[in-house]
This record gives structure tokens, C-alpha cells and sequence, in this order.
């Protein structure tokens, strides 16, 4: 007698394992923002909360490293690139091993990790959001966009990433 749907499976294998339903907090959200002081602390505080909301696994320490990463990119775009650009976007992207923020504006200077001397106070930003990604197994990319701006992405991974980097593009 034979079975509609269903393919027998061979003596000593197992039948290949269906794919992991979806999660409920995957997805892609985008804000902007004026390029101002303000929208730092604004886009943490939106970042946390859209987490939270959608009840995304993060702990405290990923959660801190997430948070620092996208007050940096922003405060880079804010300090960098409001002259060009007015506006600032936030994305975030969550998959069910990911997290992904990217800022965008309308500069089209492509940002670089500088060494900063002692005396600074400023100028560690990228070199922060590098050393987080590297040490977490994350990544970091930029990429200029279409209308001549540029894009600032961090992934993370979230705990238990069973799979390798999202592309950031």
C-alpha cells in the first residue's frame, strides 16, 4: 500500500528534517531621523524598544554592544554628515540568528576607523562598532548608495546562531 505525500525513507536514514518555522520577531523596521543630537539617544531608545517589543532573545551584554553600536553610527551621521544630509534613516533587521542595524544618510564621505591619540575625546566610534562585531562574530560593512550617500551596517549574532553572517548588502 503506498502513502500519498509522504516519501518512504530508506532503511538506516532519516527523512530530511523540515525547515524551522519562522520566528515572530523576524522582520525589517525603518525610521529616520533629523540629523541631530537628539535623534542619538532617540534612535537607542527606538532600538531597544522595537527589540523588547518583538521580544527578541537578546541579553544584557549583547543588548549593551547592539545599543553602542547604533549610537555611534548614528552620532557618526549626525556629526559628519548633516550638512549633506538633513535627514538620517535607521534600519534594523532581525532573523531568527541575527540582528542588523544600518544608518544611512546623503554624505557621500565613506567613513574609516581612525586611531585616535590619547588627548581625544572623539574619533574611537568605528573602531568601538569594529572591535564589537569582530569580538561578538558579527559584521561591518559600508556601502555607498544609489542617490551618492552611504550606508553603515552591523550585524550581530544573536545567542545560539546556528547559521554563518547575513550579506550585508
Amino acid at each position: 500500500m503506498e502513502t500519498v505525500g509522504r516519501v518512504p525513507s530508506e532503511p538506516g536514514h532519516a527523512p530530511p528534517a523540515p525547515p524551522p518555522p519562522p520566528v515572530a520577531y523576524e522582520g525589517v523596521w525603518r525610521f529616520t531621523a533629523p540629523a541631530l543630537d537628539s535623534s542619538v539617544p532617540q534612535a537607542r531608545r527606538a532600538v531597544r524598544d522595537l527589540l523588547a517589543h518583538q521580544r527578541v532573545p537578546v541579553d544584557e551584554e549583547l543588548m549593551a554592544s547592539l545599543l553602542l553600536i547604533v549610537s555611534e553610527l548614528v552620532t557618526n551621521a549626525v556629526r559628519h554628515a548633516a550638512l549633506l544630509s538633513p535627514e538620517i534613516a535607521v534600519e534594523v533587521s532581525l532573523s531568527r540568528d541575527w540582528v542588523r542595524v544600518a544608518v544611512e544618510d546623503n554624505h557621500p564621505y565613506r567613513p574609516v576607523a581612525l586611531m585616535a591619540d590619547q588627548g581625544r575625546t572623539g574619533g574611537r566610534g568605528l573602531l568601538l562598532v569594529t572591535a564589537i562585531t569582530e569580538e561578538t562574530g558579527g559584521v561591518y560593512d559600508v556601502e555607498h548608495t544609489a542617490n551618492g550617500g552611504k550606508v553603515v551596517r552591523a550585524a550581530l549574532p544573536l545567542p545560539g546562531a546556528a547559521t554563518s553572517p547575513p550579506p550585508l548588502r
